[in-house]
């Protein structure tokens, strides 16, 4: 809104000539959304509580009972303060932006109703799976049929390291997508196990990521690196700005010992919406490396699950996800955060350098 009121205004007075730049908009996104968190986040905790929105700590983590009853659903803040600076500072006539914020409001739609449903109806299990994967399936597919169906989008899959392998698939460029949506979603929730532990990795990522974004909306640079062209596209790296100042300040707040946790309705919502930033992006498999955190967890509990069937009760860690492994080892839990984070810097670095080395 903010974009509308004033980048018209440049006609008359070169001074609001500066709204036209994503990267301005980008930073004053993020500060936006920071800003509003940080003021938001003692009243929906104080809200939270009220309404007796408490987590239920699984007895098998028996060195977690300590937080039994802290606020949940905090995913809302990220929400609100995200929303919020994303139409104030972006271009609403791009269409980007709108399917980035139905990937966003969708999947988070389905970790409200898996979180009210633990929470409120004192269900602690939650929906089933089966549902929750059905929905998380819906809003994936919808988006990202919409997107195949937009003239300047390509189904062409860009291979890391590889400067002429760009395989279109086509048809099936669809379930593969959707497939990158889903798969990120769970992976985030996942991880979200520890204080701060799956937001610090999202908020690298969302940075990252604004990089590719923005690069690939900008069609010198895109030549220049060699990457797939998408015109209109670099207008979600205000998003992805909104992303990381919404995640720094529910980190305020989610940093050990954490206040408040995001619940469902942050990690689904984060990791879907993660997956379809680097599907606009055409960096599809980058994704792997830049969330490696999210990947390491993931395949910890594959692994976990899998070895257990075929040993007939044996565990490859002590418990999956990787973190419990690792705090079950005596490791404190601040410092296993701590080294996570470092580790997605550096994987984050590392995605980034692929630009170059094709």
């Amino acid at each position: 809104m903010i974009y509308h009121l004033f980048y018209p205004l440049a006609a008359k007075f070169s001074l609001f000539n500066v709204f036209r730049y994503i990267t301005f908009r980008s930073v004053y996104a993020l500060l936006t959304a920071l800003v509003i968190s940080i003021l938001l986040g003692p009243k929906l905790i104080e809200w939270l509580n009220a309404l007796r929105c408490r987590q239920h700590i699984l007895e098998e983590v028996a060195c977690h009972q300590a937080k039994e009853g802290t606020p949940t659903m905090g995913g809302l803040l990220i929400g609100v303060s995200l929303i919020t600076s994303v139409l104030l500072w972006a271009d609403l006539t791009n269409v980007y932006i709108w399917l980035t914020l139905l990937v966003f409001v969708g999947f988070g739609a389905v970790g409200f109703w898996d979180d009210y449903t633990k929470v409120v109806k004192k269900q602690n299990k939650g929906i089933s799976p089966r549902a929750k994967l059905a929905g998380q399936l819906l809003v994936a597919g919808s988006a990202i049929a919409l997107l195949i169906f937009q003239p300047a989008y390509s189904t062409v899959l860009s291979v890391p390291f590889f400067k002429n392998v760009h395989p279109d698939l086509g048809l099936f460029y669809l379930p593969f997508a959707v497939l990158v949506l889903v798969s990120a979603s769970n992976a985030v929730n996942l991880t979200d196990g520890l204080d701060g532990l799956a937001i610090g990795p999202l908020v690298v990522s969302a940075a990252c990521f604004a990089l590719f974004i923005y690069a690939a909306g900008n069609a010198v640079i895109a030549q220049y690196l060699n990457i797939t062209p998408v015109p209109g596209v670099g207008e979600v790296t205000v998003f992805c700005g909104a992303l990381v100042g919404a995640g720094l300040g529910f980190l305020w707040f989610n940093a050990y010992p954490a206040q408040v946790f995001m619940g469902d309705v942050g990690s689904l919502s984060l990791g879907g919406t993660l997956g379809f930033i680097a599907v606009l992006a055409k960096q599809e498999l980058i994704l792997a490396l830049v969330g490696g955190v999210f990947v390491f967890e993931t395949l910890s509990v594959i692994l976990q699950v899998g070895y257990f069937k075929m040993t007939g009760g044996k565990r490859m860690f002590r418990m999956a996800p990787l973190h419990h492994h690792f705090e079950l080892k005596g490791i404190p839990e601040s410092k296993i955060i701590i080294r996570f984070w470092i580790l997605s810097i550096l994987m984050a670095l590392m995605a980034l350098s692929t630009l170059k080395l094709r």
